[in-house]
C-alpha cells in the first residue's frame, strides 16, 4: 500500500495506517479462495509500487498458474527500490504484465510493459481512471484513510475487488451502506488470520505486537484488519449455529429502539425472531441467506442506516449492529416453520 495521494509536506494529513505494506503469505491465504473469479480476468494493482509491492511479485509468479487475461500495476510518483522512500520521483508509472513469453515461467523485465503516467498516479487522476476501467478485479491494499472514496470509486465503476481494510470502517456510514445491501462483505481471512504488514523500520506504536521477519523487515500485529470483496466465497453461506435460548432477563431491550441487546457473537440467541443488537465482529459470521442487517446504532446521528447510540436504562452501551433472522421476516408461506423455530426444535 502506498501513499496514493499526500505529497511531501502534507503528512499531518496522512494516516500512519497508510505506510502499512501487505505481506505476500497473507496474499496467498486470501487469493487461493477466488480462483476461478480470476481466470481470464485482467487484475489491477492501483496502491502499488510495483518494483516492490508483494501484489504484483504474487499475481507476476503466479500469472499462469491463476489463468490472468493481464496484470495492470499502479506505481504513486515513485520509482526508487526503497519501499518507503519519500515519492519524490518526477513520474508515476504503471506496469503491464501479460504472462510469461520464453516459458522460463519467471516475468522477465523484457516482458513487463513500463509507462509513464503524465499524473502523479493518485487513484482518482482521470489517467488511472480509465486504467481502472480496463480492469476487471481491483487486488490491492489501498491507504486506509482514503478508504470511502476508494470504495465509493469501485461501486461508481460497477469493479470486482478484493482489498483490505479496517474493522472501523464497516461503522462508516458510506461503506455500511454497501455492506447492509450485500453489495461488499468481509473476505475470508481477519483479525488474527493476519501474519502481520511490513512497516518503516522507525515505526512503533504502544501495545501492537511488532518483530523483525528473516529478510530484516519491521512486521507490525494489529489484530483489527480484514479483507473486503464483493466476489462470493464459501465462508459468507456458512451457518451460524447457536446454541442460546432467549429470555428477557438475560437479553434486555434498548430503551429507544426495539430490539434486544446481544453482549457477545456466540450468544445470539436461535428462537428470537425479532431484532437484535450484535458486536462489529458479526460481520465475520454474516450470511445473507441466514439473517438481514437492518441498521446499526453506533453515533448519536439518526438516519437511514443509523438508529443513534443504544441506551439501556439510560446507560449507553456499545455500538452495535441490528440484526434478524431472515426466515423469519420473509417467510411468507405460513405452512413453513421459520428458521428459528426449526433450530429451536433442535434445542
Amino acid at each position: 500500500m502506498v501513499n496514493s495521494t499526500n505529497k511531501p509536506g502534507n503528512s499531518a494529513n496522512k494516516s500512519k495506517y497508510d505506510e502499512f505494506y501487505t505481506r505476500r503469505s497473507d496474499i496467498e491465504n486470501e487469493v487461493k479462495h477466488y480462483q476461478k473469479h480470476f481466470r481470464g480476468k485482467t487484475i489491477l494493482c492501483n496502491c502499488d509500487d510495483p518494483r516492490s509491492s508483494n501484489f504484483f511479485h504474487y499475481f507476476s509468479h503466479n500469472f499462469e498458474k491463476l489463468k490472468l487475461k493481464k496484470l495492470i500495476t499502479v506505481c504513486y510518483k515513485n520509482q526508487q527500490r526503497d519501499l518507503f522512500s519519500q515519492n519524490d520521483s518526477e513520474k508515476a508509472i504503471y506496469l503491464e504484465y501479460e504472462g510469461d513469453k520464453n516459458n522460463n515461467k519467471v516475468p522477465d523485465p523484457d516482458e513487463i510493459g513500463i509507462f509513464h503516467l503524465e499524473s502523479d498516479g493518485d487513484f482518482r487522476s482521470r489517467e488511472c481512471i480509465e486504467i481502472l476501467k480496463q480492469s476487471d478485479i481491483v487486488c490491492t491494499n489501498p491507504p486506509f484513510s482514503l478508504l470511502r472514496e476508494y470504495v465509493a470509486q469501485l461501486m461508481k465503476y460497477k469493479k470486482k475487488f478484493l482489498i483490505i481494510g479496517s474493522w472501523n470502517i464497516v461503522a462508516y456510514n458510506e461503506i455500511f451502506k454497501f455492506i447492509k445491501n450485500n453489495k461488499m462483505w468481509i473476505g475470508i481471512n481477519s483479525q488474527r488470520s493476519f501474519s502481520g504488514f511490513i512497516v518503516p523500520p522507525d515505526y512503533s506504536s504502544p501495545g501492537e505486537e511488532s518483530h523483525f521477519d528473516e529478510d530484516g523487515n519491521k512486521i507490525i500485529f494489529t489484530g483489527h484488519n480484514c479483507w473486503f470483496t464483493n466476489m462470493d466465497n464459501k465462508k459468507r453461506h456458512e451457518e451460524f449455529m447457536g446454541y442460546q435460548k432467549y429470555s428477557k432477563e438475560k437479553y434486555p431491550k434498548y430503551d429507544t429502539y426495539n430490539a434486544i441487546n446481544v453482549n457477545f457473537v456466540k450468544d445470539i440467541p436461535v428462537n428470537y425472531e425479532g431484532e437484535m443488537g450484535v458486536p462489529a465482529s458479526f460481520m465475520d459470521k454474516y450470511n445473507p441467506d441466514q439473517f438481514e442487517i437492518m441498521g446499526k446504532m453506533s453515533t448519536t446521528k439518526i438516519d437511514e442506516y443509523n438508529f443513534g447510540y443504544p441506551y439501556i436504562n439510560g446507560k449507553k452501551k456499545y455500538a452495535r449492529i441490528i440484526i434478524k433472522y431472515k426466515m423469519a421476516i420473509r417467510n411468507e408461506n405460513r405452512t413453513q416453520k421459520s428458521y428459528c423455530q426449526r433450530v429451536s426444535k433442535r434445542l
